[in-house]
Parts: structure tokens; C-alpha cells; sequence
């Protein structure tokens, strides 16, 4: 695992080299004209676990920047509760293996009912690679630790290159801002080397989450999703319960679980819900917990709440969780290594999962 984490930047790199030509994305390999393209009426992400995830972030980002109507589904959701599929919809299903079973199931319902596919795999050859209609292929490379890492990069970049080639061919976005975004999207490798150089002050306070019983991820949109991703990353690995909440939900009945000594990490990232979220960690705070913050550099302020702070390198708030990702990866890594536990096959998990 921790060497699919170094992998990451080589990942997301050769998986962006793959879709651009001349500074710009081509989608043509992948099968997807302008026209295609245009007449999109809305968008199902069908997947599974981590896949999920990036599924939820492509939602966010796709919508804001290419303004379609996009719906995230788990595949052993969608499959069984006859969805409304029209003519004009897209369904893309995101697999590492290409062979997850209700993700296939997912995609070959959607078949069934005549509407354009396209598969997120990264194994050339696959079941959903060849059974759909058309595919982008994640670079990352053979993956082998059941916690998916460099993958699960390799996927969100794959849904920033059609979120922001879909904008452009749709108008919504202009020449300057797209250049802009693809810019953005090659500095990610390196600002992901710099986090990684400092995984030893992660590895101190991991050591010290060894006993914990419950530990809670907060954070409102894009970090939302992060959480989700950063949750899973902990408990598949070091077998400690944790969950991941919207922010604004906590009140909603969950803060009555936060009592005396729970952690509770918050994601913030995106600017514009800092605020909202820090407000949020705080009731967390006066009930007893304990608090962790992952944020941009230059958001110092949070020193003031919170009891441990991670800072990422700054990027575009629509790609902040390929950074923010990354110390939540660490984070569980070291607690699992701290608790004595086998890292790259956690008990009661496969890697490809092609059973029901």
C-alpha cells in the first residue's frame, strides 16, 4: 500500500498524458464525440466502494463546470430498483478490475435499455471494458493492496478530464479557464510528492489514534466526498468504526454519539464552506472531542480550533480531493501499522469483488 501511494503521481500523470494531445484533451480514443457529447441530457456514476467516491467528487465537479444533471448510484442499488433511463443519458460505471459484479450488472442493465455506456477500468481487456460502449482507461498500473490508493487517483483525474472537456465542448466554460484547468490538473503530481514528504508527522499522530474506538470524518461538498473516501481508507484497514458525515447533518441526530477523547477530522478545502465547517467541528469541540483539520495551506486560522492540523499545497477547489485524499491514505496506513495489522489484506476482503 504505502508503495501504491508513492505511485500516485506517476498514475495521475500517465493517465492525463494518455487523454492529451497538443495541450488539449482528446476524448476520440475514448469514443466520445462533440456531438455525443452535446446531447447528454444527464449523467448516472454507477459504482462501488472507492470507485463510488470518485464518483460523488465527478458529480460535484461535473455539474458546477459543465452544468448536467449528474446522479451518483451504487451499483448494488441501481441494478435492483428499475432506474428511468431516457435515450440522451450517459451511464458510466468506474471499476478498478473491470469485473466488480453489480457494476457489470449495472452497466449491462443500462445496455438492455439502450443507453450510451462508458466504463471507467483500468485493466485493459476487462468484462466492462469490453462490454461498453466506450472506455477511458485509468494508467495506474496493476494495483495489488486491497485498499485501492493509486486507482482511486487515477479515477477522480479521469473525471476532471471529462468534466472539463465536457464544459468546454458545452459552452460553459471559456478558452482561458479551460487552458487553465488542465494547467492546474499538471501540477497535481508534484503537489502530491510534497504532501507525501511529510508523512512523518501523520505516522506521530496515527500512533496516538491506536486505541481509538470511533472516529468521524465532517465536511460539507467536495470534502464531504473526501471524508467518505478517507472513512473507508480507515476502517477496511486498521478495523476501527468510522464514519463519514455531511457537516451540517451532525446536528441532526449524530452529535449525540460525540462524548469525551472521540476524534473527529475535518475536511476543509473548499473556501467558500470553511467557515460552515469550522463552526460545525467546534459544537464537536465543546462536547468533548478531540480534533483533527486538513486544509490549504494559508487557512492558519484553523490553529485556533482544531487540535492537530494537516495543510495541502493550494489547487483549483475542484480537484482538492486528489490532494486531501493523500494524508487520509497515510493516516489509515499508520494507524493499521500501529495496531499490528496486515496493511494489504485486511481480514474479510478481496481485492476485485465478482461475487454478489
Amino acid at each position: 500500500m504505502m508503495k501504491e501511494i508513492h505511485e500516485q503521481p506517476k498514475a495521475i500523470m500517465d493517465t492525463m498524458n494518455s487523454k492529451l494531445k497538443d495541450g488539449r484533451i482528446d476524448l476520440s480514443d475514448v469514443g466520445l464525440s462533440e456531438e455525443d457529447i452535446k446531447s447528454i441530457a444527464q449523467i448516472y456514476i454507477v459504482a462501488c466502494g472507492s470507485a463510488y467516491h470518485t464518483g460523488v467528487v465527478t458529480q460535484y465537479v461535473m455539474e458546477d463546470l459543465a452544468r448536467v444533471p449528474v446522479r451518483v448510484e451504487l451499483a448494488s442499488e441501481f441494478r435492483y430498483r428499475n432506474p428511468i433511463l431516457n435515450k440522451d443519458d450517459l451511464v458510466i460505471v468506474v471499476s478498478q478490475s473491470g469485473e466488480t459484479a453489480d457494476t457489470l450488472a449495472g452497466l449491462r442493465l443500462a445496455k438492455e435499455q439502450g443507453v450510451k455506456t462508458l466504463g471507467i477500468v483500468n485493466v485493459v481487456g476487462s468484462s466492462i471494458a469490453r462490454e461498453a460502449d466506450n472506455v477511458f482507461y485509468t494508467m495506474a498500473g496493476p494495483e495489488i493492496s486491497v485498499a485501492t490508493t493509486k486507482a482511486y487517483s487515477a479515477q477522480l483525474i479521469a473525471g476532471y478530464m471529462l468534466s472539463v472537456e465536457f464544459a468546454r465542448v458545452r459552452g460553459t466554460i471559456n478558452e482561458e479557464q479551460y487552458q487553465g484547468y488542465i494547467a492546474e490538473m499538471q501540477t497535481l503530481p508534484e503537489k502530491i510528492d510534497k504532501i507525501i514528504e511529510d508523512k512523518e508527522r501523520i505516522q506521530w499522530f496515527a500512533a496516538k489514534q491506536a486505541n481509538a474506538k470511533d472516529i468521524f470524518f465532517v465536511g460539507r461538498g467536495i470534502d464531504y466526498a473526501i471524508c467518505m473516501e478517507g472513512s473507508l481508507k480507515l476502517k477496511e484497514i486498521s478495523y476501527i468504526h468510522s464514519e463519514a458525515y455531511a457537516a451540517g447533518e451532525l446536528k441532526h441526530g449524530t452529535i449525540s454519539l460525540i462524548e469525551d477523547g472521540i476524534l473527529v477530522i475535518g475536511s476543509l478545502t473548499q473556501d467558500s464552506l470553511y467557515e460552515k465547517t469550522i463552526s460545525n467541528m467546534v459544537e464537536c469541540k465543546s462536547r468533548g472531542a478531540s480534533l483533527m483539520g486538513l486544509t490549504n495551506f494559508g487557512n492558519y486560522s484553523i490553529e485556533d480550533t482544531a487540535d492537530f492540523v494537516v495543510y495541502v499545497p493550494k489547487t483549483d477547489p475542484h480537484f482538492a480531493a486528489s490532494l486531501a485524499v493523500v494524508p487520509l491514505q497515510l493516516l489509515g496506513y499508520y494507524v493499521s501499522v500501529a495496531r499490528g495489522l496486515d496493511v494489504d489484506k485486511p481480514r474479510n476482503l478481496a481485492k476485485s469483488v465478482t461475487v454478489e
